[in-house]
């Protein structure tokens, strides 16, 4: 029978699925309380939430959503990484804290509504980030530009060039 309380947790976690880019599922045991803090605050600052919640309520949660089954990775002990707008953010700081920190392990999770295992995850944190692919997208945007501006600057920059020389010349004479 649900009470008031497991409905209003799955009425959070569909929220939190809602608002959520991307979710990986890890299993945390083994991770000191300190670990586990350091952990929220590594995920706090790349935009992720850090959350565990009971695998059935998440399990009802998923289905009222209408999302992709992860029953297989809801097994055991489950914390759940919610990321925000930038999915690679989180993976890059799962993948870098579990090498560190052996008892770590990322089961997988839901990138875009589709199911990703956790070869999938360390793929996504081998992607750059959000903002050097922003960075080399105007790069490659701003480079013909540059290049125009410096074909049309030519004729001009050589017709300066031709007239210093004209004067210097003639200062020297």
């Amino acid at each position: 029978m649900p009470t008031v309380q497991k409905e209003e947790l799955v009425v959070e976690i569909k929220g939190r699925f809602a608002e959520s880019e991307s979710v990986i599922m890890t299993d945390y045991r083994g991770l000191t309380v300190k670990e586990m803090q350091e952990l929220r605050g590594l995920l706090r600052g790349a935009g992720s939430d850090f959350k565990v919640y009971k695998n059935s309520l998440t399990q009802i949660a998923m289905r009222e959503l209408a999302l992709p089954s992860l029953d297989e990775y809801l097994a055991g002990p489950t914390a759940i990484v919610f990321a925000g707008d930038d999915p690679v953010a989180a993976a890059k700081v799962l993948n870098t804290f579990a090498k560190t920190h052996k008892t770590l392990v990322v089961k997988g999770g839901l990138v875009q509504n589709r199911i990703v295992d956790a070869d999938g995850v360390q793929a996504i944190a081998a992607l750059p980030s959000r903002e050097q692919l922003i960075a080399s997208l105007l790069g490659t945007m701003q480079n013909p530009l540059v290049k125009i501006v410096r074909v049309l600057n030519g004729p001009a920059a050589a017709f300066a060039r031709v007239l210093n020389a004209i004067a210097e010349q003639k200062k020297a004479a």
